[in-house]
């Protein structure tokens, strides 16, 4: 986090020193929409008392997410705070030389982030301007419940349904995750120094500490040496905002 903060120190200053005319700040809030989408297969072949055991698995996970942020804003960059909820469905059918079973059931998960996304502004009108984005989030894990197919609901982190090789329950941080994301958005002058946002983003994870134990702890049950996880976890959001420019430097 500390890191990061000072890597947002160090843009806006380079940028403002680069591109002094022009240059603007601006503070302001909004709220945020979008889904998650997971599709992960893992495949092992491991050896348990001298007999092969092939294994493969599939993770399905659509999640809805909503919540709210606030930005800072200095022409080139902009960093926001958020805060997040999700609800999702997932489907985890296992099958261990052709039998198994299949879980599946709900999930909600709440976080709080940090965003720096680059962009550079094209002005269309005196009111209108739009400019592409590419950036980053770092998501905090504050919630991660699930319900089991009875309807049992649980608490990932208390290590009755899910624990690490070692049989140690998660940790929160261990669903903390880093994503990838670009877009674009619209600014739209609504009158003197207050404005309007729109802004459309898809972002890509890159994998959690989680799925990494729950890799080794499968490596360690199967006995497996090189068991592949492959897959993919992206999706779209939308930011909706009201901003006011406090300094403006014209060109």
């Amino acid at each position: 986090m500390k890191k990061m903060i000072c890597v947002v120190a160090v843009f806006l200053t380079v940028a403002a020193a680069a591109f002094g005319e022009g240059f603007s700040l601006s503070v302001g809030a909004g709220s945020i929409l979008g889904g998650t989408f997971t599709r992960y297969t893992l495949s092992a072949e491991g050896n348990i008392a001298g007999e092969v055991v092939r294994v493969s698995a599939d993770q399905q996970m659509n999640q809805f997410n909503y919540g709210f942020f606030a930005f800072f804003d200095a022409t080139f960059g902009t960093l926001s705070i958020f805060f997040q909820n999700g609800v999702n469905n997932f489907r985890e059918p296992l099958y261990a030389d052709g039998r198994g079973g299949d879980q599946s059931g709900q999930g909600w998960e709440s976080v709080l982030g940090i965003s720096l996304m680059g962009r550079w502004p094209f002005r269309l009108s005196q009111r209108l301007s739009v400019f592409p984005m590419l950036g980053m989030d770092y998501h905090i894990s504050l919630r991660q419940e699930r319900t089991q197919a009875d309807g049992w609901r649980y608490d990932r982190t208390d290590g009755e349904v899910e624990h690490d090789r070692y049989g140690n329950a998660f940790n929160l941080s261990d669903f903390n995750s880093f994503w990838i994301k670009l877009g674009g958005g619209m600014d739209f002058t609504v009158s003197g120094n207050f404005f309007v946002r729109g802004e459309l983003l898809y972002g890509f994870r890159l994998k959690t500490s989680h799925e990494r134990k729950s890799l080794a702890l499968l490596q360690y049950e199967l006995n497996a040496p090189s068991p592949r996880l492959g897959g993919l976890t992206s999706g779209p959001s939308v930011r909706l905002s009201a901003g006011w420019r406090f300094f403006t430097r014209e060109r």
